[in-house]
């Protein structure tokens, strides 16, 4: 399916790795918006019918990245509030170039507070295995540079409250769209 590109979708785009606070952000953020929060991991798993884990243990991390990039050509293209992103979907270059003149919020993390937050659970299927904090570490040393040549807006989310990061955003968000104004 093809979708028509709209320069006002999505209004901003949150990535950040695992245990970020993409979905708490995301749903807390399109509130304060007073628009429509579309995750791409939830929508990835309705595509598919299937969890996210079970994607990954059937077809394999490739398969899955697949569909991701489907999933996430389609809600930037089309949808209007906020998007959060799964913490693998800037690995894809398509994907990068379609967040260029958007505004893209990266959730910043220590690797320790990712560890924490993400804790043991099966639900992340990349960060299983006999050391999930080497997982981790390596998942960050990758994708870091990614997460910020994407971004317009960073904002740090250790030790802050969901909503000192929210205000946080809508801040910058505000700053930002001042100084383009200033720019015309």
């Amino acid at each position: 399916m093809i979708v028509a590109a709209d320069p006002r979708s999505p209004r901003v785009v949150l990535v950040g790795p695992p245990g970020a606070g993409k979905t708490t952000i995301g749903k807390r953020l399109a509130k304060a918006l007073d628009v429509a929060l579309y995750d791409t991991d939830a929508g990835i798993e309705k595509e598919a019918g299937r969890t996210i884990p079970e994607i990954f243990a059937a077809d394999g991390e490739p398969a899955f990245r697949e569909i991701e990039e489907r999933v996430v050509r389609r809600a930037i293209l089309a949808e209007r509030g906020v998007v959060s992103l799964g913490g693998g979907a800037v690995l894809s270059r398509s994907t990068r170039a379609l967040l260029r003149n958007r505004t893209v919020v990266y959730l910043e993390i220590s690797v320790g507070e990712g560890l924490r937050r993400t804790g043991a659970t099966k639900q992340r299927p990349l960060l299983n295995g006999p050391d999930p904090a080497a997982a981790y570490r390596e998942l960050m040393r990758k994708r870091r540079p990614l997460y910020r040549e994407v971004a317009t807006i960073r904002v740090r989310t250790d030790g802050r409250s969901p909503a000192r990061v929210v205000e946080t955003i809508i801040t910058k968000m505000e700053a930002n769209a001042a100084q383009a104004g200033q720019e015309q």
